[in-house]
């Protein structure tokens, strides 16, 4: 899984700020404001941070440059239930690689529930056997979908995965996406879960102190207020009730 040696469909990006509107609230964000340019260099890359500090709105950005619904799903998806995707993909251009992915899928967890609507009638209209996604509980379709759609030479954007899974199925997920890697796949995937950020040589971008730059597993807020509140639960819930 070295980057020298993957495959990488989407090796960056560069933004043209001429394109995007002078009162424009990306220009509030810092992490995004302060950038022109981005290159990744591994199969999977993390996007990290606090919340509000841009992560899932250059994530979107990037699959909708690339061609992707902007509620999610596969390249072939065209519905709509609410546009509020930024200006961002506009004065975009995405730095593709060599070869072409053969599959992509967008899956973000706020919009999952229309993505599976969406899923069941395009294979009604196909006339193939729907997954019915509805029937099943929330964390079982999110994961049932990521495994119907996840193949080798494809690029899958992910949005907080996490939030429908149980830290078991988080493992299950990880493995899913290391075996895909294995076979040639791209991952751009914006999480706090400090189970799936322990996938190993992954490049893990930080948005946060106001620029995006590379972090360690160990330096992430996932990670360290993770252990700091294993390791000292009393004490932490202690201070925290008492404050």
């Amino acid at each position: 899984m070295k980057g020298k040696d993957a495959q990488l469909y989407i090796k960056g990006l560069s933004i043209d700020w001429d394109k995007i509107d002078e009162g424009s609230y990306l220009r509030s964000i810092p992490s995004i404001a302060g950038m022109d340019a981005l290159m990744l260099s591994k199969p999977i890359t993390f996007f990290v941070g606090e919340n509000g500090s841009g992560k899932s709105t250059l994530l979107e950005a990037i699959a909708v440059s690339y061609g992707f619904n902007p509620e999610g799903g596969t390249r072939n998806y065209n519905f709509s239930t609410y546009d509020s995707h930024s200006e961002l993909c506009d004065a975009m251009r995405l730095i593709r690689g060599y070869g072409k992915a053969g599959w992509g899928y967008f899956l973000r967890a706020e919009s999952f529930y229309n993505v599976a609507s969406a899923e069941e009638k395009y294979s009604l209209e196909g006339g193939v056997r729907p997954e019915y996604y509805h029937h099943k509980s929330h964390g079982e379709s999110f994961l049932a979908m990521a495994q119907s759609n996840f193949k080798g030479n494809g690029i899958y954007l992910l949005d907080e995965p996490e939030a429908a899974l149980s830290p078991q199925r988080q493992l299950t997920l990880l493995l899913e996406i290391m075996e895909c890697v294995k076979n040639h796949s791209q991952f751009i995937i914006v999480t706090h879960s400090p189970i799936l950020l322990g996938i190993p040589d992954a490049e893990i971008l930080t948005f946060d102190d106001g620029n995006i730059h590379p972090c360690k597993y160990e330096d992430t807020d996932s990670y360290q207020i993770t252990e700091m509140f294993i390791n000292n639960r009393e004490l932490m819930l202690r201070r925290l009730l008492d404050s």
